[in-house]
């Protein structure tokens, strides 16, 4: 904990689903596959998809919109806007200074941050520095991927995996330091870009006929290799901030975790202890929506279903590209969401 004495904690969430479903059935039209393959292999049954040039600003703005409007708060009074994401409107300016500008949120400063399906937790544990530090109050993380622009539906590796979604939270200081944002744990490893990446579209390889051509924009992923490194890590991670903070499985009320791959979710929990119906599953309607994911459950949990009470402890766990990797311990303070 920081100097101030302060803690940081979720005040509020908000998000925002494309109206368009895309199911398995919908993809064995597309590509050679079928929904007994992609359930078994993932747990996936449908995944939204933005409608076409609306943008990764448009679905962020909204999320942000419903945040806010939970916490009966105004965009002005703002401090802070942080936008995870893999798949901004465009290189520059930033997503976030596009949801500045359309939420209205005058007094805020903001960027994004690229850390694959980690993008939250990294930049929510960020958040949580800003407003432990006690320079700024109120502090906007934003999970926003438009992933169906990248993904190559000719490839039915990939193109099963992933859902457009969008998922915010508003960070404030914690009225007791005994409750919000505890402890974090992140890691990265770049050795894994070869297994996971776009090839083309950057510095080092900018755009030309050639890697149009060859659909080089497109999400490049080793599956298997990538699913046994994530395994590994995204368990260890999970088990590590459980144990780092003195406490067992069982005192653990809810498990977040990405939502890549059912097996990947049940394999963390098993290795951390806590049974599957403690653990937020919504991979199954959403698929993987990368930076949004753990935003997009804690939506179900918290606003949707109301099975979070005070004093309870969540873990929210990631693995992405990059690597990266990480775990945040929460103990919830109350709200009325």
């Amino acid at each position: 904990m920081s100097g101030t004495g302060r803690k940081a904690y979720i005040r509020s969430v908000g998000r925002f689903l494309p109206e368009k479903r895309l199911t398995n059935k919908d993809l064995e039209k597309m590509v050679d596959t079928s929904d007994e393959w992609i359930v078994t292999r993932t747990g996936i049954r449908e995944r939204r998809i933005l409608e076409p040039g609306l943008g990764n600003s448009y679905m962020a703005v909204r999320a942000a919109r419903e945040c806010l409007d939970r916490a009966g708060v105004s965009a002005e009074s703002v401090d802070v806007i942080i936008v995870a994401t893999v798949t901004p409107d465009m290189f520059f300016p930033s997503t976030a200074c596009l949801v500045q500008r359309d939420l209205g949120a005058t007094g805020a400063w903001g960027y994004d941050l690229s850390a694959g399906c980690s993008g939250f937790v990294f930049a929510l544990s960020t958040a949580a520095q800003f407003v432990e530090s006690g320079r700024y109050d109120r502090v906007l993380v934003i999970g926003s991927d438009v992933m169906s622009t990248i993904i190559d539906y000719t490839d039915r590796n990939t193109c099963v995996l992933f859902g457009d979604a969008a998922g915010a939270v508003l960070v404030e200081p914690c009225p007791d330091p005994d409750y919000g944002i505890l402890d974090f744990i992140q890691h990265c490893d770049g050795s894994g870009e070869p297994y996971l990446h776009m090839k083309a579209g950057g510095s080092r390889r900018p755009a030309s006929l050639e890697t149009v051509k060859n659909r080089e924009h497109y999400v490049y992923q080793e599956g298997r290799q990538v699913f046994k490194v994530a395994v590994k890590e995204m368990a260890s991670v999970t088990e590590q901030i459980i144990r780092k903070n003195g406490l067992k499985g069982e005192e653990v009320a809810f498990l977040v975790p990405h939502q890549a791959n059912l097996r990947i979710i049940q394999a963390t929990a098993e290795r951390a202890g806590i049974p599957m119906e403690r653990v937020v599953v919504n991979i199954d309607r959403f698929a993987n929506t990368t930076a949004a994911t753990i935003p997009l459950c804690l939506y179900d949990i918290v606003v949707e279903e109301k099975r979070v009470k005070k004093g309870d402890y969540l873990v929210l766990s990631a693995f992405g590209a990059g690597y990266t990797w990480g775990s945040i311990l929460i103990r919830w303070w109350e709200n009325d969401l």
